[in-house]
């Protein structure tokens, strides 16, 4: 596509203001309702206590350290490629981040893993 004959009068600027009534008579025709944020019930969250407890274990034990790193995967396990004669028929994506406690998991992962880096001193390449 050439663009050459396109030259700025052919360039406009839309743009969306608000521009507020002005006192005046009233002409029978009722003004528009103004937007209104409804407050938001609160949600009760049944997990809380349990992510709470996860977010609360302290890692100062070098065995429980590695158990948690063992135990919890770096990757998600879920995630497969189903493959027929060399071609991928289906992707099954990693369904991890569907679980309601995956950040909390994956926190408490990463702080035994700081643990045994900076704490022990240990070559943690074998988890990663």
């Amino acid at each position: 596509m050439n663009t050459s004959h396109i030259n700025t009068p052919d360039i406009g600027l839309v743009s969306w203001t608000w521009i507020t009534p002005v006192d005046q008579p009233h002409s029978g025709i009722a003004p528009l309702p103004s937007p209104s944020i409804a407050p938001q019930q609160p949600r009760i969250d049944l997990l809380k206590p349990l992510r709470h407890w996860l977010d609360s274990i302290e890692v100062r034990d070098r065995q429980f350290a590695h158990q948690i790193c063992r135990t919890i995967p770096a990757q998600c396990p879920f995630e497969r490629d189903i493959k027929l004669f060399g071609r991928t028929l289906i992707h099954i994506p990693p369904l991890c981040k569907l679980n309601p406690l995956y950040e909390e998991v994956v926190a408490l992962r990463f702080r035994a893993l700081c643990f045994l880096a900076d704490e022990c001193g240990e070559d943690i390449s074998q988890y990663c």
